[in-house]
């Protein structure tokens, strides 16, 4: 890829990788998950529309309104509220773990979407592999206990909201300035994701807490997603969907050493039948040149 995707590469990896570890923080300080989602997302929109309304990078955008609503429900709405439910019965690190999952769903979706880029040979067998790391977590690990499968169901279905955002960004949206939509894309679900904290208001909230709800809005929300974007455009989305080969590394690692969250062997085997079989579904390489050859 080129230098700068490479930068990108290297930043959505780290900063993707810490928002489990935050998300379990806010929790552990008791408050509720609607809440967490929602301050996340306001706290982003109220950093980015400013600069976005003086950047004049929303004109225009009324044309690509549908777009825009679909990206913001599958990468930011929907997910981070599953997300922040499901950690509250399952730990940050086998929330990261199955979130590695998302290269594997940016597969299966592209044979649906894009047959002439259906996974077939190594391709295929790397969903294969993968898949069968997700069913060794499901059915191994968290097996016969109802909330956590619960919490692994939810985490799923937000990765596969994950793997939909960058082919809408790629398909759709490549060609503005990325500042425009993602705070388009905030303001929407920031007003979607209110009702979640009428419905559950938060009392009295710790600092530890409101420290990382902080970071979840700055850093993991607001800066996160304009790195992220950049990232698709500027390598596309089955590049861009790599970084999930480093992040739930990330993740586990803080769970393990801040948490002290236990990681058992089938959660190592699943992370690396996970990861394993991510890779061979985009092509068993790591690529270096961009799509459009540079």
């Amino acid at each position: 890829m080129t230098p700068r995707a490479w930068w990108l590469f290297a930043a959505s990896s780290a900063i993707w990788g810490v928002p489990y570890l935050f998300i379990r923080i806010a929790l552990e300080g008791g408050v509720p998950p609607g809440f967490i989602a929602w301050a996340r997302v306001a706290l982003a929109a109220a950093l980015l529309l400013p600069f976005a309304l003086r950047r004049g990078a929303l004109r225009g955008l009324w044309q690509h309104r549908w777009a825009i609503a679909a990206y913001a429900a599958c990468e930011i709405a929907a997910p981070f509220m599953l997300i922040s439910i499901g950690e509250r019965y399952i730990s940050s690190s086998l929330t990261a773990i199955l979130i590695a999952s998302m290269p594997l769903f940016v597969a299966l979706l592209a044979v649906r979407l894009s047959p002439a880029d259906k996974p077939t040979g190594l391709r295929l067998l790397g969903l294969v592999i993968g898949l069968g790391g997700v069913v060794a977590l499901i059915g191994i690990d968290v097996a016969g206990r109802r909330e956590e499968l619960l919490g692994a169901a939810l985490v799923l279905v937000a990765t596969l909201g994950y793997a939909a955002a960058p082919i809408i960004v790629s398909r759709r949206l490549a060609d503005v300035d990325p500042l425009g939509p993602v705070a388009a894309s905030l303001a929407l679900s920031t007003v979607a994701l209110l009702p979640a904290v009428l419905a559950s208001p938060p009392h009295a909230i710790p600092p530890s807490a409101l420290w990382a709800i902080a970071v979840l809005g700055v850093v993991c929300t607001a800066l996160g997603l304009v790195v992220f974007f950049r990232l698709i455009t500027e390598a596309g989305p089955s590049r861009a969907s790599v970084i999930t080969y480093i992040n739930p590394l990330v993740a586990v690692l803080l769970g393990v050493v801040v948490l002290d969250e236990h990681l058992g062997p089938t959660s190592i085997v699943g992370l690396t039948l996970i990861l394993g079989g991510s890779w061979l579904s985009t092509g068993g390489r790591i690529p270096f040149t961009s799509e459009n050859g540079k």
